[in-house]
């Protein structure tokens, strides 16, 4: 039995998945990540936490694909999640005629690198009909490179994350590990956004936390953390908001700090009184992360990369199927 396999992770934001394949396992070489703050929360917490990850880089995948990935030829995971708008609803939904695909230098590194496994994550859209014709021409490519090919559309809400966040995932293996492969089955029921956040929502002394906990009696709608250009300080568009209010959250805002003693609402947003918001810390609960991972970067971006990770519980279940996998099929060679 192995117990530590070596992965690169490309696109890796505040560490979500990189979070969850290391609790599984996994022992990572190399982040990439182009966001500066997103970088820094990941070199914050390896430092802090002693992860021992070995390098983060802040920098291009492309160009890391062509200049550099061959490095690192033979880490047994190549993993990440490429950019959604080629794919997302919220976009216009262009594929690979979107500059932003960044599947073909995902390809491109796993040619090079050669790992046993590969791990993409990306929005539901992914899956549309719309883009058949595209997944069958990534299916080929890694076939080609030896890989078989599973793809599975997740609900983050079925790993005990307290929101939906339905998410696509393709999984890579050579055929020799791809025989032990097998998704997660197992569903963990999430809490509600009452239950998740009402020790955070009660800490400043609120007096409505407890009857606001019986309000926020479902789980959350799905996280938008937006981009430099989109997305701000907010839970997202008009729909997104809707949603919120009816957990009676005002979704307009991130907050700074839990609501205060003697809270009663905002004088500017008379539609949502007795509505507290949600800070950052609490968005990432319902993203799945540990109150101890911290964020880098003012409300904002620290935002931004809460809204935009992949859940952490989801990549370690995932991760340690994976994992799994990798370790049947040595303990077979060994026999």
């Amino acid at each position: 039995m192995n117990n530590s396999y070596t992965s690169i992770e490309i696109c890796a934001g505040a560490g979500g998945q990189a979070l969850g394949l290391h609790q599984a396992g996994f022992k990572h070489k190399l982040l990439i990540e182009i966001d500066k703050p997103a970088c820094k929360t990941l070199e914050l917490n390896n430092d802090k936490l002693k992860l021992g990850w070995e390098k983060i880089q802040e920098g291009c995948v492309e160009e890391f694909a062509r200049n550099e990935s061959h490095n690192y030829k033979g880490t047994d995971l190549v993993a990440g999640g490429v950019p959604c708008p080629p794919f997302s609803k919220a976009g216009k939904q262009l594929g690979k005629d979107d500059e932003r695909d960044l599947f073909p230098a995902a390809l491109e590194i796993v040619e090079k690198v050669n790992p046993k496994a590969v791990l993409i994550e990306n929005v539901a859209g992914l899956l549309e009909p719309k883009f058949e014709a595209y997944r069958a021409e990534i299916n080929f490519n890694l076939n080609q490179l030896g890989y078989s090919t599973f793809w599975k559309l997740h609900n983050a809400c079925d790993f005990g994350v307290p929101q939906l966040r339905p998410r696509v995932t393709l999984v890579a293996l050579k055929p020799e590990f791809a025989k032990f492969f097998s998704w997660p089955t197992e569903i963990i029921k999430p809490p509600t956004v009452g239950e998740a956040l009402y020790d955070l929502m009660a800490s400043n002394g609120w007096e409505g936390a407890d009857e606001w906990k019986l309000k926020a009696n479902k789980i959350a709608p799905t996280l938008v953390g937006g981009s430099k250009k989109h997305g701000g300080p907010d839970l997202g568009p008009s729909r997104a908001r809707k949603a919120w209010k009816e957990l009676h959250v005002n979704g307009c805002l991130i907050g700074n700090e839990p609501p205060e003693k003697g809270f009663t609402g905002y004088k500017d947003k008379v539609e949502y009184q007795g509505m507290p918001l949600i800070t950052v810390r609490m968005a990432a609960r319902i993203q799945g992360f540990p109150d101890w991972w911290e964020f880098y970067g003012k409300k904002t971006p620290a935002y931004r990369q809460v809204g935009n990770a992949f859940p952490p519980p989801v990549a370690k279940s995932i991760g340690s199927a994976i994992f799994e996998a990798l370790n049947k099929a040595s303990c077979q060679k060994v026999a």
